[in-house]
């Protein structure tokens, strides 16, 4: 087994070059042991234009304040709550990707990763470390990088799959044993439950599910106690999904690939979600080109998707990562599970929202904010469901969609919404069927 040689993470920085490229790993193992002494050597006046990507980071973000503009640029492949400012200010920045997609900027070349900073669990007996909660993009980011630096935490968990590498994909050790961030489960309110239990009537028995993190996701896990043998194929999951795993109710028997494991790319949740996926042969953490790759999602059977959004108009376009011209978030891997589910024998692509936002404003518009980022398109468009009823689009015209998505708004702007669709396309439109 590879001799490990621990250095002090102000020494392992020491290789980063003015003009390098940094990959840091993300979410919950975020390797803030190294970010800190890095932009230490930026304050210092030590580095330059270097770039700083990521997927979602956890954590303080001083490298994209405005004192380090030209040291350091923040180029991300989805945008969180941490970095939204900044990047709605021009401090940092956002690379427009499928998830799918972000390994193969870095594996074909489009993105050249110098220094890839992560961090792993403690090595095991036969030289290999787990990348534990995140493999998504950092997978490929270690295989390319010229120097791959390493802080070994005890209590990053030993995940199974693409996660383990060996010791040798490893330049430079660093000792960390800060905790990993947690995320808790917030109370649900009573539109989350009712959106939950509009979509759990979506969802067959021996389905395999993706979802992500959040109320709804967790509305809709909460609803599913009575199902039977359902799959979890997905690009992350969090704590919703435990009690159904202990009930027997999350079985992967009917999957037609990893048969009998629950596939996700990254995890964020508390540290019982991180205990769970510790040394358990039925989860596997795999490379997002595995995870989010509509050929391999579609194999599946009855692939059920559940995204969220932002708004959506009359037609079916869905702006998920915007506010106007105002980044919020990013592509992420809602298009790869739409194609991917709407490709799948029996698969249901759903769009889940509520039907207001916190301020009442109807997410079911006319026309999408000008400047607002259409994610999916509405020939993606399947099932989109609120707290007031689930509609499918598959098939249906412009003026057939409207009068669907009107009868699942918010009572309040039904009247304005049909009003504007009476505008948009005539007096015919009165007498389409909903």
């Amino acid at each position: 087994m590879k001799q490990i040689n621990y250095v002090t993470p102000e020494e392992a920085v020491k290789v980063i070059k003015p003009g390098d490229r940094v990959h840091l790993s993300g979410v919950a193992v975020t390797p803030h042991t190294l970010i800190k002494p890095m932009v230490e050597r930026g304050r210092k006046g030590e580095l330059k234009n270097v770039y700083i990507q990521h997927i979602h980071i956890e954590g303080q973000v001083d490298f994209a304040n405005p004192e380090f503009e030209g040291i350091f640029n923040s180029e991300q492949f989805f945008v969180g709550g941490n970095l939204r400012k900044q990047t709605q200010a021009g401090y940092a920045d956002y690379i427009p990707v499928f998830l799918s997609e972000t390994q193969k900027l870095i594996r074909e070349g489009y993105l050249k990763v110098n220094v890839a900073m992560i961090m792993c669990s403690t090595p095991d007996k036969h030289g290999f470390v787990s990348l534990g909660t995140s493999v998504d993009s950092t997978l490929a980011a270690v295989e390319n990088a010229d120097v791959v630096i390493a802080a070994v935490n005890p209590n990053v968990p030993r995940a199974w799959g693409d996660a383990m590498i060996p010791l040798d994909s490893i330049d430079i050790f660093v000792e960390d044993s800060s905790p990993l961030y947690t995320h808790e489960m917030g109370e649900l309110t009573e539109t989350d439950v009712q959106i939950g239990i509009n979509v759990a009537a979506l969802v067959d028995d021996g389905a395999c599910l993706q979802m992500g993190i959040g109320a709804i996701p967790n509305a809709v896990l909460a609803q599913l106690s009575n199902h039977k043998d359902l799959g979890v194929h997905t690009e992350m999951f969090a704590d919703g999904i435990l009690p159904l795993v202990e009930k027997g109710v999350v079985t992967g028997r009917k999957k037609a690939i990893d048969k009998g494991k629950m596939v996700a790319s990254f995890l964020m949740g508390s540290q019982k979600l991180y205990d769970f996926i510790d040394d358990n042969p039925m989860v596997a953490m795999m490379d997002v080109a595995h995870t989010n790759n509509v050929h391999m999602i579609r194999k599946n059977t009855k692939v059920t998707a559940i995204n969220s959004a932002l708004a959506i108009d009359l037609t079916g376009q869905v702006c998920a990562d915007s506010i106007g011209t105002r980044h919020y978030s990013g592509v992420g891997g809602q298009i790869d599970f739409i194609r991917g589910a709407g490709h799948s024998k029996g698969g249901k692509p759903i769009i889940a929202l509520p039907s207001v936002t916190g301020k009442g404003v109807s997410k079911i518009c006319p026309t999408l904010i000008e400047g607002s980022g259409v994610v999916s398109t509405r020939a993606n468009m399947h099932w989109v469901v609120t707290e007031y009823g689930v509609v499918n689009l598959y098939g249906k015209t412009l003026q057939e969609r409207a009068k669907l998505l009107i009868s699942i708004a918010h009572p309040d702007h039904r009247e304005a919404l049909d009003q504007a669709a009476f505008e948009r396309f005539g007096s015919h439109y009165r007498f389409v069927k909903s």
